[in-house]
């Protein structure tokens, strides 16, 4: 018994020894790599540019256009007395009501993008109705305003590989948000919605508001002046965007290539 007790007692020693060693080795060779963050750092998922990496105190507001345009006017009033220009998303059903504010938009020099003919789930569709969404928006914008978009954000925020890879196809880039003032929800104040943005604005960052929200145009002209005072330049989407080579991370930031 004394024999088989010392045994099983070298053994387990024996054990332990070997699990310190790999775990010595294990760091050894783990010094050398570099974080684990680095290593995985490019998502494996096609995802849209929700914010950009960048250290100039820089963001983007932008609108989606859908449904009404009561206030469109008062936030074009607001833009243009802090000479801030941004970037408005529209879909052809709001084009084919609005096309005069449309116009308008563009004529102020404000950024247009793609936001789809119809407002569908783009998850729902085949490639070639994801095509033709693309398509009928780009030449209703173009026809209406003359601008020819380069940036589409998916109606409800909603994509997946294959609507990224058919957006890309087409020659846009695919635009989500960082930053939602969820200005369309009734319940919320305009000190709410105010609050919420300035939480969670930082360099880089992209804003989703919409163009007809109850309180949005309230809400504008303080935080225009709150994000200038804090040493905030607002440009349009495509502005923030980096330009040359670059990847999207698992958290959907844009990043230089390295």
């Amino acid at each position: 018994m004394f024999i088989v007790g010392r045994r099983k007692v070298i053994l387990k020693g024996l054990g332990w020894l070997l699990i310190f060693l790999a775990g010595m080795l294990a760091g050894a060779y783990l010094a050398d790599r570099p974080p684990l963050a680095v290593l995985v750092g490019r998502s494996k998922r096609l995802l849209p540019i929700y914010s950009v990496a960048t250290q100039e105190k820089k963001v983007a507001l932008s609108f989606d256009a859908t449904w009404g345009a009561e206030y469109t006017p008062k936030i074009l009033e607001i833009l243009r007395q802090h000479n801030v220009k941004t970037t408005f998303f529209l879909t052809n059903i709001w084009l084919k009501k609005y096309p005069d504010v449309a116009k308008k938009i563009a004529a102020e020099g404000h950024e247009i993008g793609l936001h789809s003919a119809t407002h569908p789930h783009f998850t729902s569709l085949t490639e070639e109705q994801m095509e033709q969404e693309l398509r009928e928006n780009h030449r209703l914008v173009e026809e209406i305003t003359g601008y020819k978009p380069e940036l589409f954000r998916p109606p409800f925020g909603d994509y997946n590989d294959t609507v990224i890879r058919v957006v890309q196809r087409l020659g846009y880039k695919a635009i989500q948000w960082d930053v939602d003032s969820l200005d369309w929800q009734e319940h919320l104040s305009a000190e709410d919605i105010y609050r919420r943005v300035l939480k969670g604005i930082k360099p880089g960052s992209i804003v989703l508001f919409h163009n007809n929200g109850k309180h949005t145009a309230t809400v504008l002209g303080p935080l225009l002046e709150k994000l200038k005072v804090e040493g905030y330049q607002v440009v349009p989407v495509s502005e923030l965007l980096l330009k040359g080579d670059y990847y999207v991370d698992h958290a959907g930031v844009q990043r230089p290539a390295r």
